[in-house]
C-alpha cells in the first residue's frame, strides 16, 4: 500500500515576521511544517507572530542574516530585507548588506543542506520600465547610483547570486519577482502608497500624492502572493524563474487615493507634491508565466482588498507601530 502521508517538512523563513513573511509563516505552521522565523525586526513588528509564538511547529530566532546562521532545513523562503521605500532608504547600505550578504548567508546554508531555496525579488528590477507591462524576459532600466539603488540593485545582485549558484552547483532554487502587495499587518508607516492613503485617511489628513497621480501602479492581495510563493516553491518542474507574481489589473494612483477616501468616509483631499527621484510612471506584470506553470493568477478585486486592508487599519493603535531600528 502506497504511503499517503503528508511530508513534514523543516522551512526556514527569513524576515518571516514582516508583512508578506508572517502571513507566510502562518500558511506554512497551519500545513503542519516546521517552521522556523528569522527576523532581526529591523522594520518588522514583533505582533505579527506573536499568535504563533505557542504553536508547537513555530520557532522565532531573532538574528540578522547578514550574519552566518546554521541550520537544518529542507526550504528556505528568503523574504529578508526592508521592501518599502521608507524602510529601505531609511538606512540604505543596511538594506544592501541584506540583500547581498543575506543571500550569500542563506544560500550557502542551501548548499550545505542541499535544500531547495526561494529569493522573493522584486519588480523593482524593472526600474523605471519602457516595455509595459513587463515580462520576466525585459532587462529593465535602472539608474545604479539613485537613492532606491539599494533596493533595486539589491536584489538584481541577488538575483545574478542565485542563478550562478543553479549552473555551478545544480542548487535548487527558485526566483519570485513581487509586484505591489498590500493587506493587512502593512507598516502604516512604511511609505508604502496603499498604507499611507489609508493611515492619512484614517487619520483626518490630506492625502499625499507624489507627482501628477496618473503614474500607474498593479496592487495584489497578501493572501494571493503567499499563494504564489507557495506554488512556486512546491513547482516539480524544472523552471527556476524568475516568474512575476502581481495582479495584472492596473490603476493610477489618483485612482487609489480616490476609492480609499470612499471607502474610509474620509473628508481628506488629495495634494500633489513632487515625485521622488527614479519614480517609476509604469508598474504592471505580465503573468503568462505564472498562469502557465504554476496555474496562478489572482482573483480579488483591488476593491475587495482594501476593504479588508481598512478594516484591519481602523482596528490598530498607530502609536504602537516603531520606525526602523537606527543601526549602522
Amino acid at each position: 500500500m502506497p504511503d499517503t502521508m503528508p511530508k513534514i517538512k523543516r522551512i526556514l523563513v527569513a524576515g518571516g515576521a514582516g508583512f508578506l513573511g508572517s502571513h507566510l509563516c502562518e500558511r506554512l505552521v497551519d500545513a503542519g511544517h516546521d517552521v522556523i522565523c528569522v527576523d532581526n525586526f529591523f522594520t518588522s513588528q514583533k505582533e505579527n507572530i506573536q499568535h504563533l509564538l505557542d504553536r508547537p511547529n513555530f520557532e522565532l530566532i531573532r538574528h540578522d542574516v547578514t550574519l552566518p546562521l546554521y541550520l537544518e532545513v529542507d526550504e528556505i523562503y528568503n523574504l529578508a530585507c526592508p521592501a518599502a521605500p521608507g524602510h529601505y532608504q531609511y538606512n540604505p547600505i543596511k538594506t544592501m548588506k541584506t540583500s547581498i550578504l543575506g543571500s550569500i548567508n542563506l544560500i550557502g546554508m542551501a548548499k550545505r543542506c542541499r535544500a531547495k531555496i526561494l529569493q522573493a525579488s522584486t519588480s523593482e528590477v524593472y526600474g523605471d520600465p519602457v516595455v509595459h507591462p513587463q515580462p520576466e524576459t525585459y532587462n529593465g532600466s535602472v539608474n545604479p547610483i539613485g537613492p532606491r539603488a539599494c533596493y533595486d540593485e539589491g536584489k538584481r545582485a541577488a538575483e545574478t547570486l542565485f542563478m550562478d549558484y543553479h549552473r555551478v552547483h545544480r542548487l535548487p532554487v527558485r526566483v519570485v519577482r513581487i509586484f505591489n502587495t498590500y493587506g493587512p499587518r502593512m507598516h502604516p508607516y512604511d511609505g508604502r502608497v496603499v498604507s499611507n492613503f489609508i493611515r492619512q485617511a484614517l487619520t483626518g489628513e490630506d492625502i499625499t500624492i507624489y507627482g501628477d497621480g496618473n503614474q500607474t501602479r498593479s496592487f495584489c492581495y497578501r493572501d494571493e502572493l503567499v499563494e504564489g510563493m507557495i506554488r512556486m516553491m512546491d513547482n516539480t518542474s524544472d523552471v527556476i524563474g524568475p516568474i512575476n507574481l502581481g495582479n495584472p489589473d492596473e490603476f493610477t494612483i489618483r485612482e487609489l487615493a480616490e476609492t480609499v477616501v470612499e471607502l474610509t468616509g474620509a473628508k481628506s483631499r488629495l495634494t500633489m507634491k513632487p515625485s521622488p527621484a527614479d519614480d517609476p510612471r509604469q508598474r504592471c506584470p505580465d503573468i503568462a508565466s505564472a498562469r502557465k506553470i504554476l496555474d496562478w493568477e489572482p482573483k480579488i478585486a483591488l476593491r475587495d482588498g482594501l476593504e479588508k486592508t481598512v478594516e484591519w487599519f481602523r482596528g490598530i493603535d498607530f502609536d504602537r507601530f516603531r520606525p526602523p531600528t537606527p543601526c549602522y
